[in-house]
């Protein structure tokens, strides 16, 4: 009898064994989890770790329950081999299984910051940091660095105009001089296609960029980008001085001149980026500009036009002789604000 409770009891001890392990490898993996206080955690696997030593840093960042529980559902997903390194974000319970996947697929945490078109480093610094990335000056330190285009511009006294305008997701740490350097291959990307035509065109990379920078500035019509670009060839090739606001408005804000106006005496004021009082391009670019411009810089309409002024819709009027011009300023300028100031009396 006694034998028979000994045998009974043992098997009961078995069947309670099979029961638990059950329950890890079907329920348990599939169960969600949180074992950590704060509102987020944050998990950095190192390229190369283990599975082991990846449960392990799970388990203690509270994010899986216990190891044994992770290796059953990498087991059971099949995905054991396809763990991907970097930084993982985690802010609710979430199953093992869930976890495991997560990783296979490789969605670490990433933030992005945007960088619109016509941005110049100053703007870009300001960015930066008001989007909690760090602070202005890092940005415009690693910026400064010139050696990133020194096979594309030997003459760059810094990054402006090569820090290409897009979306950049971030790691958590990333640094200043890690998002420059992404910008700057960016640029090498884009540029790439474009150089042999500005070569053709006899342009040299950074007069490329420069036009494209003027373009950027002056419109936001990619339909008008390459004729902007012509008018702008076309002045450059009769000598023409290119008479343009926003190098001026360039060079006044790099003296700490610029109060948002631009007057009389600004267009006095002597800077070698004023185009009205010194022929040529400026001596670099003024903004980044995006893909489009520089495709215009490079690529410009077969139009002879020499002169534009804005509709004040976004759009321009363009002129072939200065009367012509005239006529146009008279009808979409002074007119224009003589019947705005009408109605507003």
């Amino acid at each position: 009898m006694k034998k028979l409770f000994v045998v009974l009891l043992t098997l009961g001890v078995i069947i309670a064994g099979v029961g638990v392990l059950a329950v890890v490898i079907y329920e348990r993996p599939a169960e969600p989890f949180k074992g950590y206080d704060l509102s987020e955690q944050f998990v950095d696997l190192p390229q190369g770790a283990s599975t082991r030593a990846i449960g392990d840093k799970l388990v203690q960042a509270g994010v899986v329950r216990d190891t044994l529980t992770f290796r059953v559902a990498l087991w059971r997903s099949g995905v054991a081999r396809q763990l991907k390194a970097g930084e993982y974000r985690f802010d609710r319970p979430v199953s093992a299984l869930d976890v495991a996947g997560k990783i296979a697929r490789g969605e670490v945490y990433l933030r992005p910051i945007t960088f619109p078109e016509g941005l110049t480093i100053d703007d870009m610094a300001a960015l930066f940091e008001a989007r909690g990335f760090g602070t202005a000056a890092s940005f415009r330190a690693a910026a400064a660095d010139r050696s990133l285009v020194e096979d594309l511009d030997p003459q760059a006294r810094d990054l402006e105009g090569y820090l290409f305008p897009e979306t950049y997701a971030l790691p958590r740490r990333a640094s200043a001089r890690d998002l420059v350097r992404m910008m700057v291959h960016r640029f090498h990307q884009v540029f790439a296609p474009l150089r042999a035509a500005g070569e053709a065109a006899g342009l040299s990379v950074r007069e490329v960029v420069t036009l494209a920078s003027i373009v950027e500035k002056e419109t936001g019509r990619s339909d008008e980008r390459p004729i902007v670009s012509a008018v702008y060839l076309n002045r450059l090739r009769i000598g023409m001085g290119l008479q343009c606001d926003p190098t001026v408005i360039y060079g006044l804000r790099r003296a700490g001149r610029y109060d948002g106006n631009l007057t009389r005496d600004s267009l006095a004021w002597d800077s070698p980026y004023n185009t009205y009082r010194h022929a040529g391009l400026p001596p670099g670019p003024i903004a980044a500009p995006g893909r489009s411009s520089l495709e215009a810089a490079v690529h410009p309409a077969a139009a002879d036009y020499l002169y534009f002024v804005s509709r004040n819709d976004g759009s321009h009027v363009f002129a072939r002789s200065l009367e012509e011009h005239n006529r146009n300023v008279y009808r979409y300028q002074k007119l224009y604000f003589r019947r705005d100031t009408e109605r507003s009396r």
